[in-house]
């Protein structure tokens, strides 16, 4: 008997399962498990029933079109090829379509998203901001071709004439929707003009507004500082984006009316409050004017003007005693200074040699004796008006003559 090698027999098998008609496109309804998402991308997992289970691998060229992340328990219908991998002579099914069963990819979708925007308190109600009362100035995200930038715009017109609306033309349908529709929230709050934003478009099928589904979407309107009302479809649409907004409107006509009061009514109510304001007002006021008025004449203040006059006087009487007791310390302060600057003057030096005296210094030195000299030193005399230079000659007497 002729012997092959393992190689060949895998090969075998590979192309025998390749060039079966059912083998080649089929379509296997079973619940996933084992399920492992690799960091290329490709999808790993089993499909099993209750009495076996089957390998499979779905490579990330195929898996990049999920609308959903599949997970162990779920139910699906995996569509593609079921062929041989020679390297470890194992068979599995090689998955172009996964499905799952019972109810679209794209409601499994919507319930994971919701489910991990709500774990991550995306929902929160502390997060919500409240929509302003009297805005300046309405953004809105959404078609600028559409009927519901039409419904908008007539309705924020109609109700106030004086608020500004700025249109930014979005994709809000499509592949690349959700990254526009997040850019145009971007790009509103980083201008900062406006007071609110209202983002949506007009009603159609879940696959219609599916851009607001979208994760980028959602984590858009959370992180905007400007309040968003989200009006997305109709009544009965729900959709990521009024999950995640600060308000939802049931159709883009009903955001323009929650973001714009109406001006006549506004000005009702505005005058209405002021009459009940002036009114109350004018009450308060004559209560307190009545008050006022018992309290000045009551005995009490009277007493306590009359008390008030009394210390008054006393405090002029005990201010004049203080400023005539200040005048007559300055007045003998200014004495005593006087007897002692004559008394000082008198002993001055400069008054000694006013009357014929004078200082004899030799190198800056006072001499106060004749017998610090002697013949040849240079001297300075300091008179009463002036100085003169001399020197000492000869001695007489034990005293030198100069």
């Amino acid at each position: 008997m002729k012997s092959y090698t393992v190689s060949q027999i895998n090969n075998y098998i590979k192309n025998t399962f390749d060039n079966d008609i059912l083998l080649g496109n089929v379509l296997i309804e079973g619940e996933i498990s084992n399920f492992k998402y690799h960091s290329s991308g490709h999808l790993y997992f089993n499909i099993k029933d209750e009495e076996s289970s089957l390998s499979a691998v779905m490579f990330a060229r195929s898996a990049v079109g999920l609308k959903f992340m599949p997970e162990d328990g779920m139910k699906v219908l995996a569509g593609g090829r079921v062929s041989v991998y020679e390297k470890q002579g194992k068979y599995q099914l090689y998955c172009d379509t996964l499905s799952p069963k019972g109810k679209g990819d794209l409601y499994f979708a919507f319930e994971q998203l919701k489910l991990k925007l709500e774990k991550a308190g995306v929902f929160d109600q502390r997060y919500k901001k409240p929509i302003p009362r009297f805005p300046k100035c309405v953004a809105v995200v959404t078609s600028a071709t559409g009927a519901a930038v039409r419904d908008i715009i007539n309705v924020i017109s109609r109700r106030d004439p004086t608020v500004e609306i700025v249109v930014v033309p979005t994709l809000v349908q499509g592949s690349e929707a959700a990254k526009d529709i997040a850019r145009s929230i971007e790009l509103v709050n980083l201008w900062g003009g406006a007071d609110t934003i209202i983002v949506g478009r007009g009603g159609g099928s879940i696959e219609d507004l599916w851009a607001f589904n979208e994760e980028p979407v959602a984590r858009a309107i959370f992180d905007s500082t400007i309040p968003i009302i989200s009006a997305v479809g109709h009544e009965t649409d729900f959709t990521i984006a009024d999950f995640t907004s600060d308000l939802r409107a049931p159709t883009p006509s009903a955001a323009a009316e929650l973001a714009v009061p109406e001006s006549n009514a506004t000005g009702r109510s505005l005058e209405s409050l002021f009459v009940k304001l002036n009114a109350k007002m004018n009450a308060m006021l004559d209560g307190y004017t009545h008050r006022l008025g018992g309290a000045v004449r009551s005995r009490a203040v009277l007493g306590f003007e009359a008390e008030l006059n009394e210390k008054s006087r006393l405090i002029e009487h005990l201010t004049e005693k203080m400023n005539a007791s200040v005048e007559r310390s300055i007045t003998l302060g200014r004495h005593k200074v006087d007897m002692l600057s004559e008394r000082i003057d008198a002993l001055s030096p400069l008054k000694i040699m006013g009357r014929g005296y004078s200082m004899v210094y030799r190198d800056d030195k006072l001499i106060r004796s004749a017998d610090e000299l002697k013949s040849g030193d240079e001297l300075t005399l300091k008179l009463c008006d002036g100085e003169a230079r001399v020197s000492v000659t000869e001695v007489k007497n034990g005293k030198e003559d100069i």
